[in-house]
């Protein structure tokens, strides 16, 4: 019943060659119509998740059925293929016409997480329901800690969707910034990281002493203090005998003392619980207003809007918090006004965009070095999208809302995967490597003032650690000229390569009709749009040369000629590349040429990493593959 999708004027009858269904049983509600010719299959995979329970799931904390209880889903859904909604906004912030990145593309929902997460075999039911159904793409806004392909439920389901044709995208993670978070690694998942958009909830923090600190903040209640309060510092304000550590994230009614709280503004840091949640335990306290400064070791300058219902309320970075903390111990007497109001700015370079969001998880690749990931970064910080009415935007308020602001590689990954709907629209001859190849030769690594992309957890540049190719530019890569192509059996190669045996190789080959000589591949050698060059100088003699083969398609002008091009962004002396031959000829469409690189390091440095980039160009496309150069 959401606009997003209940809106299907102008589609024409679901396409005969769609098997999905529709699951509508909602023994507690009068369901409404469940699909129609935008929203054509809604299904829900639940077998695991009661099978582990011993019994049907408890239908009063949530739906025995495709219909969303939590918003996760909804949000996604219609941020991949949304239909424009006029007039939307989260109470006033971000208000405009909400659309999803391909707003005319059909849409259907497979339900595979619950309460207690999300079970392997639901999430692989999924998949067969979604290949079996007919879909292009699959969205999965899903994952887990990078674990070997063999165990990996959603690599399974992936590579049995490729094997058809089929692109998957999925969220890089949220355990950033550590590196070697990042998860969905396997080479033919479309790996998403998460960056901002130049648009901004503008708020500040006045201090006494005149200081101004920019912040953020999605506070709808009223306008903010707008007048000069108290400030104290939640670790001290804690109750009897609560320890001052547990007491600055306010998370709990217990942690505070309402004497110290009472009529005045409390700084607590991020962490443990949501905003609503924190602002909910400082009003109950007493407090009138709450600065929620950025913890160092995980969002550093990062500015996440979160709703704070309860109270005023201004999320800052942690810089500013230092300051703050400075200022507080050098006055007997702190005072601050928080001035926030329903306030958006877009397109201001005040805020650099896109940024690396603090959160989105890392490489380089734990479970095969190898190959780069993620892939690309695309917008998944304070990002507006559909809810669903059967849950508020925050549990503290109870305000069901249509859109609402959230953050995460969940939001990043349906960018992709509605961009990727678009080519495959535009190429539906292109095939999964294709799309994503495409993709990333041709994004971004500046951002809206020309400056290499940021990284808001230090505030200084970011790497394609984070990024991956760079940030998605959707309409470059609708022509790219050149792609790098890759086909089953050289993914069948690059698993064998692995030295899997047994059950874990026969897992991707002999279940799926493959075969294969176990140890005659390198992660390197497969024809992947990124480099991921690892040099181990306990294993490796020097100087350390590693030499592979790349093959571009021709998927541009008939006739053209591109020129190698070698970028460098860190690369010292002491590593070389170098590239034979340094021109391609391609004379019809579709045609294959290959190139060879020889990559060369000389010193003795162990951890190691330094990047590059390796393009080539026609004069009008230029074809660029990050590299990263890692010693272990």
């Amino acid at each position: 019943e959401h606009p997003s999708f209940s809106n299907d004027a102008g589609f024409g009858p679901v396409p005969p060659r769609w098997k999905g269904a529709c699951d509508s049983y909602l023994p507690s509600f009068n369901a409404p119509a469940a699909c129609n010719r935008k929203l054509i299959g809604a299904r829900a995979f639940f077998s695991g998740y009661e099978a582990d329970l011993g019994g049907p799931m408890n239908e009063t904390s949530e739906f025995r059925s495709p219909r969303d209880s939590d918003g996760h889903g909804t949000h996604t859904a219609s941020t991949a293929a949304g239909s424009p909604v006029p007039n939307s906004s989260f109470l006033g912030f971000a208000p405009g016409t909400a659309s999803g990145m391909a707003p005319l593309a059909r849409l259907a929902v497979y339900k595979v997480c619950w309460l207690p997460g999300c079970y392997d075999s639901d999430i692989l039911a999924g998949f067969e329901a979604a290949i079996s159904d007919g879909v292009d793409i699959i969205s999965l806004s899903v994952g887990g800690d990078p674990s070997p392909y063999s165990g990996d439920p959603i690599a399974l389901g992936a590579f049995a969707a490729s094997k058809l044709g089929i692109l998957t995208s999925c969220s890089a993670g949220n355990d950033g910034p550590l590196p070697f978070t990042v998860g969905n690694v396997a080479p033919w998942i479309f790996t998403v990281a998460a960056s901002s958009v130049d648009r901004h909830f503008p708020a500040s923090v006045t201090l006494g002493n005149g200081e101004i600190h920019a912040g953020t903040s999605l506070y709808a209640g009223g306008p903010g203090t707008d007048r000069s309060l108290p400030l104290v510092y939640a670790a001290s304000a804690a109750a009897f005998g609560v320890y001052p550590g547990y007491a600055l994230y306010c998370d709990d009614e217990t942690l505070l003392d309402a004497d110290l709280v009472s009529g005045r503004i409390v700084m607590c840091y991020t962490g443990y619980a949501s905003a609503a949640r924190k602002a909910s335990v400082v009003a109950q306290a007493g407090g009138l207003g709450m600065i929620l400064a950025n913890q160092p070791f995980s969002d550093g300058e990062m500015l996440s809007a979160d709703p704070s219902p309860s109270l005023p309320a201004v999320t800052i970075g942690y810089k500013a918090s230092l300051a703050i903390l400075q200022y507080l111990s050098s006055t007997a007497n702190p005072t601050a006004i928080l001035e926030n109001g329903v306030v958006t700015e877009l397109g201001t370079k005040k805020k650099r965009a896109p940024a690396m969001a603090a959160f989105s998880s890392r490489g380089p690749n734990g479970v095969t070095p190898g190959i780069m990931k993620p892939d690309i970064t695309a917008p998944g910080l304070n990002i507006l999208a559909a809810w669903t009415g059967e849950v508020s935007a925050s549990p503290i308020s109870g305000q069901a809302v249509e859109f609402n602001v959230i953050s995460g590689t969940s939001m990043s990954c349906p960018h992709v995967s509605g961009i990727a709907a678009l080519l495959k629209s535009a190429h539906p001859d292109w095939s999964p490597a294709m799309i994503r190849s495409a993709l990333m030769t041709t994004a971004t690594k500046t951002d809206n003032t020309g400056q290499n992309i940021s990284d808001t957890y230090t505030g200084g540049v970011s790497n394609p650690t984070a990024f991956g190719a760079g940030h998605i530019n959707p309409n470059a890569a609708h022509d790219p000229g050149l792609v790098y192509d890759i086909s089953t059996q050289n993914y069948v190669d690059f698993i064998c390569g692995l030295s899997y045996t047994g059950r874990d190789l026969d897992t991707y080959t002999t279940f799926f009709g493959e075969t294969c000589t176990p140890g005659t591949s390198r992660p390197i050698d497969l024809n992947y749009p990124s480099f991921s060059v690892v040099f181990n100088v306990t294993l490796d003699t020097r100087p350390f040369t590693l030499t592979t083969t790349r093959t571009l398609t021709n998927v541009g002008p008939l006739d053209s000629t591109h020129t190698y091009n070698l970028i460098s962004v860190a690369t010292p002396a002491f590593l070389t590349v170098s590239v034979t031959p340094t021109v391609l000829t391609f004379d019809a469409l579709h045609r294959n040429r290959s190139y060879s690189v020889t990559f060369t390091f000389t010193a003795s440095n162990r951890n190691f990493i330094s990047f590059g980039s390796l393009t080539w160009s026609d004069g009008v496309r230029n074809v660029t593959s990050p590299i990263s150069f890692y010693v272990t």
